[in-house]
Parts: structure tokens; C-alpha cells; sequence
């Protein structure tokens, strides 16, 4: 089965083939860089990434590139009210945003190229629409002539005498047409600029990613993905800037992730329910955010509340225990020969599944419930009398391969408790022997507050997490 995806361009699922075979080119829109990233800005990041992951997982050679928007009506407001300079904050929020994305378990993007960076090819590309007389200069401005680009309206499925001026689109006496959008903006007093043939100014917010994407992976990409707000006015702006300056597609399949509510209410600047994820971390696994952000199907509106995400938690947990006894299991499990086939055919089975259902349009929510599959499955065979080495080695792999897809790893989980926990409780072991309780009970409440249970069986001590 080849992989289906949604594209948003024809909204009909599709198959999936790159232009270059084995090979995928990927855009995503990244931040504008002017605060921490809130939790809106964090789905289509992990979105994206488990995107790219599934990609790789079945053999395709991605390059992954997602920018920064670092100079913005927003930095030049943040960078006033602080008095400090434009790229000064904006490498405060990059910073942020690779610590947050990180703990994430987001990859780092191929190239995250930024528009301070590509002023020169930026003015080339407006100067190369105006001599194809898609664009015009204004007291200083650049404008866009919408109504000139036939396809105009082809990814939000709007004729041009329909659309409403969106967001960042300004009216005024300089515009041929209220629909013409700016692609520069002429310098204000105390703002950032650049020199130009117009004079001194700075970008228009759509220009941005037209002249990034295709500097960094030419004039055609096999898919460019953000959230579903950006459909209008800024995803539909860069199909007409760059299919006007090269005539040819500019990106054969668009990906839109769903809006996020915060206890059933949009998430907006009225209603004051921005969550920023550097906030969250701090009272929440990070992981847990992830699993939470891929238990919906990436195109569905998702709720975020305190209940759900402890569902999330919860889940989590059961998926690690699993996982935790099957490590524990192999210790005692010795090569039990063909008694392992029927077990070794139903794990196969359920990362088929898993492969299937990442195939049809990344569905994350049900490849999740495919690993709960495996997670019982292996629960079942744990109650076995007597366990193959190969079979449990067989369940650890495949529940390495499918979390590690997910973005979720509990491989590297364990080898950081490891180095922790299993150093401490040989610690706390010798301790008690050697009649050291003030020493036993420090490592005791240590792990209490890492929220790890111990438990004594007839093998010895044991622990998980709570």
C-alpha cells in the first residue's frame, strides 16, 4: 500500500508520489519568533514531525525545512515595548523555541532559514514580479495584483469576488485593488529596514516563505503543511507569488493540521486562553504532551484540557509498564525454539497494521491504538508459564519501531533511568544493609518525588513509574 495523503489543494486523499522517487522535499511553516511558542503553535511542530518520521520509517530520504519569521509587525512592537532590537529578540524566542521543541522530541528541521537572511533574494523575487506585471510599486510599497493570477483562490476554494481580506491583507489609497496584498512594506519611523529599489523597508509577511522555500528546495516541493489558518490569506499568497514568478506548480501537496480549543473554547487573544508550552513543561511530561497532541487525527480540531491530558498520561503509562515488564521478562526468559512462531506472526501482524494506518493519511490516533494492541498482546503473553527470549526481544523491537515513529521513545527513557534510578537503588539496597536508613530513606523520598514505585518480588526489587 502506497502512503494517502489529504491535500488540501483538491480535498481528496491522494497517493503520495514525490517528484524525485525516494526522495521527499517538505516545507512547513515555522513561528514568528517574537514570544515563547503557545500550544496552538506546538501541534503542527509535532504534527510535522511524526510526518517526516513516518516518511523516513519507510525508506523515503527527507529534507525538512521550516522557517522563522524574525522580523514582523510583532518583533517591531515586542522589540519597542522592550527596548531592545528586532534580531536581539528574535534570537531570545529561537533559542526558546529549539529548548521547548526539543524536550518536544521534535527533530530539528533540516534548514530553518530565517528572513533576516534572504533580503537579497527576496528583493529579486519582487522585483521579478513586477516585471512580469504581477506587482507595482506605491509611495514605497509593493503590491501584489491578485485578480492577475487566474488560479487565485484554488486552495481555499473561494472565486476572487468572494474572498474577504484577510488577515495581514491592508486596504488603503495605495492599492489598485482592495484584494492586492504587499509584498514590501515601506519603513516607518523607529522600525527595522532594508534598502531597496522603493526605498528603505522590510518584507510583507507572505513573501517570506515563497522566496525561502524555493531557495532551499527549488522551484516545486512535494509537500507544504501548516496549520489550518494559514490556508487564508498566507498559503493562498504563495501559491499566487510563486506560480506567477515560475509558471510552474509550487507545491504538489498541501497539509493543513486543525484548530485547537482550551476546554472547548477557541483558543484567542480575546478570550485570553493563550497556553504556552514553556509554562506546561513545567508541570507536565513532555512526552505526555506529545502523545496527547497525536491521540486526534492531525486534520480534527483537538480540546485541551487537564482531564484529557491526564487520560493521555494515564494511557502512557500503561504503554511504558508494558513495555518495562517485557524488559524485566527477557532476564528470565530462555530460547524456547519454534513454541515462539505463532506469537512472533501476531506481533508481525500488528506492525503491518501500524505501517497501514500511518500510510492512510498519518492517522495517529489509531496507530496509537494499534500499540495498545501490541501493549495487551504482550500482557498476554507475559502470563505464559514459560517466555521466549526471541519473542520478547521480538515485542521490545516493534515497540522500538512504533514509538519512535510516534516521536515517544521508551528506549531512550529507560537508558536515562538507568543511569539514575538503577545506580540509586543499589545505593539504597547497600544502605539498608550496612544499617545507613537516614541515607536509605533520602534515596526513598528521591524517588517518591520522581514519582517511581518500588516493588519487592522474588526476583528483588523492582520499580516503575507511578
Amino acid at each position: 500500500m502506497s502512503i494517502q495523503l489529504f491535500n488540501s489543494l483538491s480535498r481528496e486523499k491522494e497517493a503520495f508520489i514525490p517528484l524525485e522517487e525516494g526522495k521527499v522535499k517538505m516545507y512547513v511553516c515555522g513561528p514568528t519568533v517574537y514570544n515563547y511558542i503557545h500550544i496552538g503553535n506546538a501541534r503542527p511542530v509535532i504534527v510535522y514531525d511524526t510526518v517526516r518520521r513516518h516518511l523516513e520509517y519507510r525508506g523515503y530520504d527527507v529534507t525538512y525545512v521550516s522557517n522563522f519569521t524574525d522580523v514582523d509587525d510583532k518583533l517591531i512592537k515586542a522589540a519597542n515595548e522592550l527596548g531592545e532590537e528586532v534580531p536581539q529578540i528574535a534570537e531570545r524566542f529561537i533559542h526558546a523555541y529549539f529548548e521547548d521543541t526539543k524536550a518536544l522530541g521534535c527533530e530539528e528541521a533540516d534548514i530553518h532559514p530565517r528572513v533576516m537572511d534572504h533580503m537579497p533574494q527576496i528583493i529579486e523575487f519582487i522585483e521579478a514580479l513586477i516585471e512580469k506585471g504581477f506587482a507595482y510599486e506605491s509611495q514605497g510599497d509593493v503590491y501584489y495584483r491578485t485578480r492577475k493570477f487566474e488560479g487565485y483562490g484554488k486552495l481555499s476554494h473561494q472565486s476572487v469576488d468572494e474572498l474577504k481580506i484577510g488577515a495581514r491583507i491592508e486596504t488603503g489609497d495605495k492599492k489598485e485593488d482592495e484584494l492586492d496584498f504587499a509584498l514590501w512594506k515601506a519603513a516607518k519611523p523607529n522600525e527595522i529596514f532594508w534598502e531597496s529599489p522603493w526605498g528603505k523597508g522590510r518584507p510583507g509577511w507572505h513573501i517570506e516563505c515563497s522566496v525561502m522555500a524555493r531557495e532551499h528546495l527549488g522551484d516545486t516541493i512535494d509537500i507544504h503543511a501548516g496549520g489550518q489558518d494559514l490556508t487564508f490569506p498566507h498559503h493562498e499568497n504563495e501559491i499566487a507569488q510563486s506560480e506567477a514568478l515560475t509558471g510552474k506548480t509550487f507545491a504538489r501537496y498541501w497539509m493543513h493540521n486543525g484548530y485547537i480549543n482550551i476546554d472547548n473554547e477557541k483558543m484567542s487573544k480575546s478570550l485570553n486562553n493563550f497556553v504556552l508550552v514553556n509554562d506546561i513543561l513545567k508541570e507536565l511530561d513532555p512526552q505526555v504532551l506529545r502523545f496527547f497532541m497525536l491521540s486526534v487525527h492531525y486534520r480534527h480540531p483537538i480540546n485541551y484540557s487537564r482531564e484529557l491530558v491526564e487520560d493521555a498520561r494515564a494511557g502512557l503509562d500503561r504503554l511504558r509498564t508494558a513495555y518495562s515488564n517485557l524488559k524485566h521478562r527477557l532476564r528470565a526468559s530462555a530460547d524456547l525454539g519454534d513454541h515462539s512462531d505463532i506469537w512472533l506472526s501476531k506481533i508481525e501482524e500488528i506492525k503491518n497494521e501500524f505501517v497501514d494506518t500511518m500510510d492512510d493519511d498519518f492517522n495517529t490516533a489509531n496507530a496509537i491504538s494499534k500499540v495498545f494492541d501490541l501493549s495487551r498482546l504482550s500482557n498476554t503473553y507475559l502470563m505464559e508459564k514459560q517466555t521466549s527470549t526471541n519473542v520478547i526481544q521480538a515485542f521490545i523491537q516493534t515497540f522500538d519501531e512504533l514509538v519512535a515513529v510516534l516521536g515517544v521513545p521508551f528506549k531512550q527513557e529507560e537508558e536515562l533511568l538507568d543511569a539514575e534510578v538503577e545506580a540509586l537503588l543499589q545505593e539504597r539496597i547497600e544502605a539498608r544493609k550496612n544499617r545507613d536508613f537516614a541515607r536509605a530513606d533520602e534515596i526513598r523520598d528521591l524517588f517518591k518525588e520522581k514519582n517511581i514505585i518500588l516493588e519487592d518480588t522474588a526476583q528483588g526489587t523492582r520499580w516503575k513509574r507511578g
